[in-house]
């Protein structure tokens, strides 16, 4: 199915906006904000709250005149914007699959996941401490370049996505029958891939090849400047990260910068100088801020920012986002632009495939009950990876909290995150689900009781701190309503 005339209209706009040069630019930017504006807020067929709406619209903005400011630097290679208009854009914002969402939706009931992410490796050329995925050297466990690829065009084929997050371990060390992560996003030319990665191994070569291939947008891990980069992830890693990124914008690739938020580095987060170096001197597209999940290598729930810390990196959010136009969203104080929770391959949402093939709800959920492998060994396909009672439990408990409700009826989605901030939840689906642990650390995490009580109390408390907040600022005007 082809875009309507009203969305052909904004794509229209947005590509003369990116694509121009000088005030016929500035002229056609501001002609797509507006249509945003009308498309996000005046326009949505869901009844959310219109706060909730202008929130997205903000970040979406946001995203518009990041991509705009490095375009003009000459950081961001229109090749690239082409190609994301096309597939990010078209292709994932506006549905241009919308024949195969309708099929799905018509077998299912609802319409399926917009997109994965899919870790091909656990190996990692660096051992940083707290790692969600306990990665390093030693470990040596991969997919298949074959399964990759199948998984890659079943969302295509299945699903109608056009956008595939890769992380890991370390993405730029996977290689499989001579074939590397470079050659997954080679062949599938239409769809645009964003990947987490340390940076360490983006060398000259490997720029230019991403330049060429015009596809891929690398999200290179920081801590926050060089002594918190370096205390994390190694001596000298700062370093090489910023040579890395001198590479990427010589050649235009578009680039974005990953941040786990921790009680430590939450002050840091908290401050208009952070972003500004990042967005304003180094030039980064985009920003994510992953709040520190205790699980993983060496998982503490001291290290997590305190539900006070948490409010003031939510208040410097939006102050980033709407005032600054930066794009930055922060898990989990950005739940309000996503309808809270987007994992358990919910309608629009996602799903996580490790390493090993295990097939779980969230990057943040360490436990499965299916792995792809054996499903395509069984004569399935990915659509099956989403039907377990894990997943299915999971969709449950987000459309009850409000997914797919309306007006005042929406849950509060300050706290959108299953497993960290509705945890009690989480635990109940898990034990009822009867899930597997993906590593040893999972496997500890879930008969610790004492780890299960303390995210509970955080929670408790987080909810006081911002249950008036989604109240008065979210849904006030939609009570009036009734």
């Amino acid at each position: 199915m082809k875009l309507t005339s009203w969305e052909e209209k904004g794509a229209s706009l947005l590509a003369r906006g990116i694509l121009s040069s000088g005030p016929v630019r500035r002229f056609f930017i501001r002609k797509f904000e507006n249509w945003l504006y009308d498309a996000t807020v005046n326009h949505d067929s869901f009844g959310r709250p219109r706060k909730v709406q202008e929130d997205k619209f903000y970040l979406l903005r946001a995203l518009l005149y990041s991509a705009e400011r490095n375009i003009q630097r000459g950081y961001f290679s229109k090749d690239v914007a082409r190609r994301m208009i096309e597939n990010l854009v078209k292709g994932a914002f506006m549905h241009s699959g919308k024949d195969i969402e309708a099929q799905f939706k018509e077998k299912y009931g609802y319409g399926p996941p917009s997109f994965l992410v899919i870790s091909p490796t656990k190996a990692c050329n660096l051992h940083c401490i707290g790692c969600y995925a306990a990665s390093g050297k030693a470990f040596h466990e991969k997919l298949p370049f074959d399964v990759v690829n199948r998984i890659v065009n079943e969302v295509k084929e299945l699903w109608g996505g056009r956008f595939i997050v890769i992380s890991g371990g370390e993405p730029m060390v996977y290689e499989d029958n001579g074939k590397t992560i470079l050659d997954v996003y080679e062949q599938h030319r239409d769809m645009f891939f964003l990947m987490f990665t340390n940076g360490t191994l983006i060398t000259e070569d490997v720029a230019k090849r991403m330049a060429d291939l015009a596809n891929i947008t690398p999200t290179i891990s920081v801590e926050g400047f060089e002594k918190e980069t370096d205390a994390r992830r190694g001596k000298g890693v700062y370093k090489k990260v910023m040579e890395a990124i001198e590479r990427l914008k010589k050649y235009g690739v578009p680039f974005g910068l990953s941040i786990t938020g921790t009680r430590l580095n939450a002050d840091l987060l908290s401050s208009d100088e952070f972003y500004d170096f990042y967005f304003e001197e180094v030039g980064t597209t985009h920003m994510w801020i992953f709040q520190y999940m205790p699980i993983g290598r060496g998982f503490t729930l001291d290290l997590m920012p305190t539900p006070e810390q948490r409010m003031k990196m939510y208040w410097q959010w939006r102050k980033v986002m709407i005032e600054k136009k930066y794009f930055v969203a922060d898990f989990w104080n950005s739940g309000v632009v996503s309808d809270g929770c987007i994992a358990y391959g919910r309608p629009g949402g996602y799903l996580y495939i490790d390493w090993n093939g295990n097939v779980m709800p969230c990057v943040f959920i360490p436990y499965y009950v299916d792995n792809i492998i054996d499903i395509y060994n069984k004569g399935g396909n990915l659509t099956d990876a989403i039907m377990s009672d894990f997943f299915k439990k999971g969709r449950e408990w987000q459309f009850n909290y409000g997914y797919m409700k309306s007006g005042d009826e929406v849950g509060n989605w300050l706290m959108p995150c299953s497993i960290r901030d509705n945890h009690r939840e989480f635990m109940r689906i898990a034990v009822e689900a009867h899930v597997k642990p993906e590593d040893e650390n999972a496997a500890i995490a879930l008969k610790d009781q004492e780890y299960h009580q303390g995210l509970i109390e955080y929670d408790e408390k987080l909810r006081e701190l911002t249950e008036p907040i989604w109240e008065e600022m979210f849904l006030e005007k939609e009570k009036a309503k009734v």
